[in-house]
């Protein structure tokens, strides 16, 4: 079944055709002024400009063109020729019985599915995950989940940065400290060692301490350059020992991510292009894509359009060392001969964007990206502190990512049992049910705001249960889990909706409708706070519904079936809508 909206547009580009005018102009969109229609058309302004007419001329032949249908109830028309439509109740029922009965809600797989990898998470191997790394992996995941809902196949990929200067560092830092351990001695042919000579911690404090060293002394930073340069040229001990430096690291990383419920289908990283680069810059200077400027090889980038001058694209240093941008550009090659995607999505910090500038269009002129696939900066600003500056310690250091999260969901516990929610439950239910209210919290502050804006993240504002949080929609969904669950438990059957009988339910009904057009927009413009509006206006509408309909209570039958499936399927939106934003909703609380 056509969503409504579909079936009105389809309805109006007719229509418009007929009138004598191009059908391009008969889109609808849903109004935002439900006391006046439901839908608008609003293409005869634009319409107007082309064909040197008056728009109200124009919306009056094409209402007088709209074939007869049974959707529509009425038509007028507003201001500058804007097309006002509002449908019949009994085509708002018979559709909401679709969704309320249709295991994905009505929402159709995408016709022509693609293949996308999304590159997103980014961390540096030997690191410990800080608060810069929320907004990646919360928008990444967001967007994955909800690809994947509307049909396409998506893999998700965390690049890590295992291959650069920090592991030279690490090495010369390790080698200084523990010249004995097996994977300095280059004439060692035996098994190392299975146990790791470093722990997570050890990795924390040797990186800590070799980087300030590097900044500060030219010989430590030379020496962790030639440890970086006999790594990458495959010296066997420094393999050895960046393995497990790199294991450890992933074994750490997955802790922190699955507390905001994230996964990766691919934990792959810079090293993993390296196999690939004698190939590429092969394949380059075989067909003079690069040259040499100051001793660097290099790919000009520059275009005709350009209001300001890009430097070139930089492959190999003079000193013949490699950049995370030739790896940047070996990973797109990687992914080509490997995958065969249609789309590539680097969910990264708009601080970036000249750097995936430069990225794309070397790609582009030395065609090794076609002009078919699909590449795409999904840049995001800064989560920030209430100073409006991004989150520090209170010494002034970055704060650790697991840190950070421990915190909100101390936070959300304390204010589970501010508020009284689940005070019968055991301890560890409440636990259970902080950690989920918690990254509620978090997760839903992340994506409501638009993923250009910087934000202050609150977390006294955002762990509340009352106002535009993740804990009430959270509590929300729960509401209504315990409404179906007692009409369940009194063996209540609701199968059928009825017409509304008022205008709060009759917002409801039309709110409910506009999911398909949610996921598709949030989807088209990679915006996931549309998902995260939807579903707090919804949760209002419900809340106000439910206080001003005794829904259990009802004496009459059929009113009471229709309320109960008006209830159960907005907890549905709500539990998929949550999931596509990768909070988890509790089934009690």
């Amino acid at each position: 079944m056509k969503p409504i909206i579909q079936e009105l547009s389809d309805l109006f580009v007719t229509a418009f055709h007929d009138a004598g005018f191009d059908g391009k102009y008969g889109d609808v969109v849903i109004s935002q002024r439900r006391e006046l229609c439901h839908f608008q058309c609003n293409g005869a302004l634009s319409a107007a400009k082309v064909y040197k007419l008056n728009p109200n001329d124009i919306a009056t032949k094409v209402i007088s063109s709209v074939k007869p249908n049974l959707i529509i109830s009425n038509t007028s028309i507003a201001g500058a020729g804007f097309i006002n439509i509002v449908i019949k109740d009994e085509v708002l029922v018979e559709y909401l019985q679709f969704m309320n009965s249709d295991d994905r809600l009505g929402i159709s797989l995408d016709l022509f599915p693609k293949k996308i990898i999304i590159d997103y998470g980014g961390p540096n191997v030997a690191k410990p995950l800080h608060v810069g790394h929320i907004r990646s992996a919360i928008l990444g995941e967001a967007l994955k989940r909800l690809s994947r809902f509307l049909g396409h196949d998506v893999i998700g990929d965390i690049h890590l940065g295992d291959w650069g200067l920090q592991m030279g560092m690490i090495i010369a830092s390790l080698q200084q400290q523990s010249p004995d351990l097996p994977y300095f001695d280059e004439s060692f042919n035996g098994e190392y060692p299975e146990e790791s000579p470093v722990s997570i911690t050890d990795l924390q404090e040797i990186y800590s301490n070799a980087s300030k060293d590097a900044k500060t002394n030219i010989e430590k930073l030379s020496e962790a350059r030639k440890a970086t340069f006999e790594l990458q040229d495959g010296r066997v001990g420094y393999r050895a020992l960046w393995k497990k430096i790199v294991d450890i690291s992933i074994t750490d990383m997955k802790a922190n991510y699955s507390l905001l419920d994230v996964e990766f289908d691919l934990w792959k990283g810079e090293s993993d292009s390296h196999e690939f680069i004698p190939q590429l810059l092969n394949y380059l200077q075989i067909n003079n894509y690069t040259y040499k400027s100051e001793g660097a090889s290099v790919i000009d980038i520059r275009e005709d359009q350009d209001k300001h001058e890009l430097p070139p694209f930089m492959l190999i240093k003079s000193d013949g060392s490699i950049l995370y941008s030739t790896t940047d550009l070996s990973t797109i090659w990687e992914r080509i001969k490997e995958y065969d995607p249609d789309e590539i999505w680097y969910v990264v910090d708009k601080r970036q964007e000249i750097h995936f500038t430069q990225l794309f269009r070397a790609a582009r002129k030395t065609k090794i990206a076609s002009n078919t696939l699909h590449l795409e900066h999904i840049a995001f600003g800064t989560m920030n502190g209430l100073d409006g500056r991004p989150y520090k310690t209170r010494d002034g250091s970055v704060m650790r990512l697991n840190d950070f999260i421990q915190s909100i969901i101390d936070k959300a516990y304390n204010r589970i049992i501010e508020v009284g929610v689940a005070k019968d439950f055991s301890v560890n239910e409440k636990r259970e049910i902080s950690q989920m209210v918690g990254v509620s919290a978090l997760k839903f502050a992340d994506l409501l705001s638009h993923r250009l804006k910087d934000y202050i993240f609150d977390i006294d504002k955002f762990t509340e249960f009352e106002g535009k949080t993740g804990p009430y929609l959270l509590y929300t969904t729960v509401r209504i889990k315990s409404i179906i669950r007692k009409a369940i438990e009194n063996e209540i059957d609701f199968t059928c909706f009825q017409v509304p009988k008022s205008f709060i339910e009759r917002e409801l009904m039309l709110k409910l409708m506009e999911l398909d057009d949610v996921l598709n927009q949030a989807f088209k413009y990679k915006e996931p706070n549309q998902i995260c509006e939807y579903i707090y206006t919804l949760s209002l509408l419900f809340n106000s519904f439910y206080h001003e309909h005794h829904i259990l209570s009802e004496t009459d039958n059929s009113q009471r079936e229709s309320w109960l499936c008006l209830s159960r399927l907005t907890e549905k939106i709500l539990v998929t809508c949550l999931d596509i934003c990768g909070i988890r909703t509790p089934e009690r609380m």
